[in-house]
């Protein structure tokens, strides 16, 4: 699932990174400073991708996180039905079955771009 590996300090604010084996973007960051014996710390405030949890980590400077790789991609919906919707993706013309995210107005015959996460796919916005 993981795309690269970057340390804590690099997690700015938008960037996508792996909390709990969740996708999360990153809201805020804080790096303390290095303290007589230690190390500078950072504390990441993100957002979970797919289920929009709030997370808040503080892990050393140094600490390895996991980018995960995005893919975003367009398709037509075919049919919606409560929180899931039917759609057919503009470019291989597959039909999928994919979740919306909560509070986006989805409509019959309009159009969508969601994004695939690992084996996760989540309809993100209408276009």
């Amino acid at each position: 699932m993981a795309f690269k590996v970057i340390n804590a300090t690099e997690a700015k604010p938008g960037i996508s990174i792996i909390i709990d084996g969740a996708p999360c973007t990153v809201r805020s960051q804080d790096i303390s400073k290095t303290g007589k014996h230690g190390h500078a710390k950072a504390r990441i405030e993100a957002i979970g991708i797919l289920d929009g949890k709030k997370r808040v980590i503080v892990v050393p400077g140094h600490e390895k996180m996991e980018v995960p790789h995005i893919e975003k991609r367009k398709a037509q919906v075919m049919s919606v039905s409560g929180e899931k919707a039917s759609v057919m993706d503009l470019e291989s013309y597959e039909t999928l079955d994919i979740k919306i995210e909560e509070g986006l107005e989805v409509k019959e015959e309009g159009t969508v771009e969601y994004w695939i996460i690992g084996e996760e796919k989540i309809i993100k916005r209408t276009l």
